[in-house]
């Protein structure tokens, strides 16, 4: 009886949690347009909407990164090659412009700096322990993953570390920023791009075929769904996550970015903990003291991690998979929270995370992005191969 009335359970659960979820997103989206204005409104239903996408379509960065190396199959990276290059061929003759509709323009660009090496390979490493990068985070602990709220909780306190040591590597050895339409143009930035996304396309497909005699494609779906419950196929997802981005810059005047609105997070709990961090580099800036003296709600970046989590929330009721578990393993737990203090440490170090200084500086062709992917890929090889040791899979 009681194993033939869990599915009833569930569903009632689901049913109220969507509804309880759907209320708190449009009446954060009617406080946000009366109180601040429809761009932060508008902001919170792209970040609800990337919570939707990421969720139906399970497109991970961790999980895609991790089998390359521990299956030989390369869907994932290749889906975010797709993702990158459509991204890539609206973001540089809009930024290039300067503005848009009014709305100065600019992109992710940063200085090739050890800080970025050092930062993102902690992250790799991180998000293999973890279990899932920035946005990963967000979505799978928005979804019900109760290992994943402990994660995200210890991602928030690792910024916070990060925000204290900032100021020690802004002294690190560096290059000057090379942003590719800045010195070779627009189209020469474009095609550019093209042939490094093409290159990492062919090189991780001929991996495949060698490991499994064939290659995955990205616009299949391994399992049956629809719209509404999902899954999505990859190819979906990708070019979902490639407007979500370019809707940011355009609303938001920059790249899509999640780790700062955590720091952020850690700086408001430390502050209302009684801790002084306003003497801290980090924070005297104007710029994030004004967000740290300001409501979260008017920070973009803080506002869409808050519509990422709801949105990821509603896609789990509408699939009817939202059943938070709460028996994990001490061991899985301990990774968690060790991978969280990484990825929060290395993201405020290097730059930003996988959304910010990867996808955002691919985009916006400023080779940071691509150094931060280089080292954060080696991060993530040594991550997946300490997985085991928390009773973790490798795969």
């Amino acid at each position: 009886m009681a194993s033939d009335s869990l599915p009833l359970i569930n569903l009632k659960q689901n049913r109220v949690t969507l509804l309880t979820a759907l209320s708190i997103s449009i009446g954060m989206s009617l406080f946000l347009l009366y109180s601040i204005g429809w761009r932060q409104s508008a902001l919170f239903l792209v970040g609800l909407a990337a919570g939707l996408i990421l969720y139906h379509a399970a497109f991970g960065f961790t999980s895609a990164w991790r089998e390359v190396v521990s299956t030989g199959r390369s869907a994932g990276l290749r889906a975010q090659m797709v993702m990158l290059a459509v991204t890539v061929l609206v973001f540089t003759p809009l930024i290039a412009s300067g503005e848009l509709a009014g709305m100065p323009l600019r992109g992710s660009v940063a200085p090739l700096s050890l800080s970025v090496i050092v930062g993102a390979f902690i992250f790799g490493a991180g998000m293999q322990l973890g279990g899932g990068c920035a946005s990963g985070t967000l979505y799978t602990a928005g979804g019900g993953n109760v290992r994943m709220i402990v994660t995200l909780a210890f991602f928030i306190f690792g910024s916070l570390i990060g925000t204290w040591q900032w100021e020690l590597w802004q002294s690190v050895p560096a290059l000057q920023r090379y942003h590719l339409a800045s010195e070779i143009g627009v189209t020469g930035a474009i095609v550019a791009s093209a042939v490094i996304f093409f290159v990492i396309w062919l090189l991780s497909s001929i991996w495949e075929k060698r490991q499994h005699g064939s290659v995955e494609r990205i616009w299949d779906n391994k399992t049956p769904g629809n719209f509404l419950r999902g899954p999505w196929p990859l190819i979906a997802g990708a070019l979902a996550l490639a407007a979500v981005n370019i809707a940011t810059l355009a609303l938001a005047g920059r790249p899509w970015g999640v780790t700062g609105g955590l720091a952020l997070w850690g700086g408001k709990i430390a502050t209302l903990m009684g801790l002084d961090i306003t003497g801290w580099a980090y924070w005297a800036r104007p710029g994030a003291l004004a967000s740290l003296n300001g409501s979260i709600f008017q920070n973009v970046t803080s506002v869409m991690n808050i519509g990422i989590m709801l949105g990821a929330l509603l896609a789990a009721c509408l699939a009817t998979k939202f059943s938070p578990n709460s028996k994990i393993p001490i061991a899985s737990l301990l990774a968690a929270a060790i991978g969280g203090i990484l990825m929060g440490y290395g993201a405020r170090i290097a730059f930003g995370c996988n959304i910010g200084a990867y996808f955002g500086g691919i985009s916006s062709t400023s080779l940071h992005g691509w150094l931060w992917f280089v080292a954060a890929f080696i991060g993530s090889i040594l991550g997946t191969r300490f997985r085991p040791v928390f009773g973790l899979s490798r795969s």
